[in-house]
Parts: structure tokens; C-alpha cells; sequence
């Protein structure tokens, strides 16, 4: 059902993207809202703060990928700040666990940035009128995904640290590429050595090879990544 309200004070608004044209743009578009005002366009997550504090805007449309400060952080702190404030985070890419995230930061609900003016001047009223968003069956889908994506982080960290010192300096050799014969000339080890540490390696982790070992050391932070260009020119 579309949003409707009676007072006849507009709904502002303000838009926090750190790609300025792009604020712009959407402002432009939302004057054509003749119940919505844009107030003010913030260009990273500590302006936003900054600006909710000095404005004290009815809906925030945040972009969530910013430099600094992302943008479920900065919605952490607006609700912190500003409980009253609804916030609507804008994401230019797929993301499934996004929505949770937004949510437990406090926002009321995810669109793309590829939405039409129409549903997100919509949305920005729907926000405004604590109406929701999305169905409760998505945002509890979402939840359970982001719940079992941290339980799976938790197990991957736990396993990640079984691994003895020398192991994991195996995994930082592994990570470069170097040939096995070199990591255990490197290592100061034989072969042999080499490879029996290397199954057990994989036993900790429950893999079964060592490329899924260095894919979730990386992943984990257990591992950097390695760029092997560098240096290669000149």
C-alpha cells in the first residue's frame, strides 16, 4: 500500500555518498518529490555524523561502501546519536548479507542504487512513516544467513589457530608461490619434513588441498595476500 501522510512539512532528507555527482544527481531527481527535501549531500561517513547532529534529517539515504568510515558504521553511530533518524542504506552491488548488516546497524532497509527515483522517494516516505521495507521473511533469511556466516568465520579462526608457528610460516611460503622444494630449502627442512607438515596442515584446517588452505588462511587474515609483480618491472 503507498505511502501516505497529512503533515504538510516535508520529509528531509539527507544523502550521504562519497561520489559526489552521484549525490547530486539523486537530489536533483528527489526535488521533483514535492514532499521530500534534501537537505544537505555528505560525501563520507564522519561528515554524515556530523551533519545528522547539526540538521537532524527525518530519513538518511547512505551509501554503505565509503573511504574511512563505512556506511554501516556511520549508521551505527547516526542511531546512536539520533535514534529518531531512519536510515536507508544504498548499495551499488549484490551483497545477501548486506541487508542483515544494515539492519542490526539500525537501519530500515537496503535498495540498489540502480532503483528508480519513484520507489526510492517511496521508500524515503515508507522510512519516514515506520512502515517497513522489506517482507519480515526476507530481513529474517538475511539474518539467519549473517548468523551462520559469523558461526563459519568463528570455526575457520579456532582451526586457523591450531596451527603451530612453523606451520603457519609454511602457509606464508605457500602463499607466494614458491615451489615446494624451495619453501623446505627455504625453511631449512627436507622435503619429507615439508610434506608431512603440509598434511598436517590440512588435517587442522579441513581441507583437502593446498589451495583451499590458502584460501581460507587468506580469507581469515591468517595470511597476505602477495603481489608477485612487484618489483618484476624496470
Amino acid at each position: 500500500m503507498s505511502a501516505a501522510r497529512s503533515d504538510p512539512r516535508p520529509i528531509t532528507v539527507l544523502i550521504v555518498d562519497d561520489e559526489r555527482t552521484f549525490g547530486e544527481a539523486l537530489q536533483l531527481a528527489l526535488r521533483q518529490e514535492k514532499d521530500l527535501k534534501v537537505i544537505d549531500i555528505a560525501v563520507d561517513g564522519d561528515t554524515a555524523v556530523r551533519a545528522v547532529d547539526e540538521h537532524h534529517p527525518d530519513v538518511v539515504l547512505m551509501d554503505v561502501a565509503m573511504p574511512g568510515m563505512s556506511g554501516i558504521e556511520a549508521t551505527r553511530r547516526i542511531k546512536e546519536e539520533d535514534p529518531e533518524a531512519q536510515v536507508l542504506i544504498l548499495s551499488g552491488h549484490e551483497d545477501p548479507l548486506l541487508l542483515a548488516r544494515a539492519v542490526q546497524a539500525g537501519a530500515v532497509g537496503l535498495l540498489r542504487k540502480t532503483e528508480t527515483v519513484v520507489n526510492v522517494a517511496t521508500s524515503v516516505r515508507r522510512a519516514y512513516l515506520g512502515e517497513p521495507i522489506h517482507d519480515q521473511e526476507e530481513v529474517d533469511i538475511a539474518m539467519r544467513r549473517l548468523r551462520h556466516r559469523r558461526d563459519a568465520d568463528a570455526d575457520a579462526k579456532r582451526r586457523l589457530e591450531r596451527l603451530t608457528p612453523r606451520e603457519r610460516e609454511i602457509i606464508v611460503q605457500m602463499a607466494t608461490g614458491m615451489a615446494p622444494d624451495d619453501i623446505a630449502q627455504a625453511l631449512g627442512m627436507s622435503p619429507h619434513t615439508l610434506r608431512t607438515h603440509t598434511q598436517n596442515i590440512l588435517t587442522k584446517l579441513g581441507v583437502h588441498s593446498k589451495m583451499e588452505a590458502l584460501v581460507l588462511a587468506i580469507r581469515h587474515g591468517a595470511v597476505e595476500t602477495v603481489d608477485l609483480t612487484e618489483g618484476a618491472a624496470g
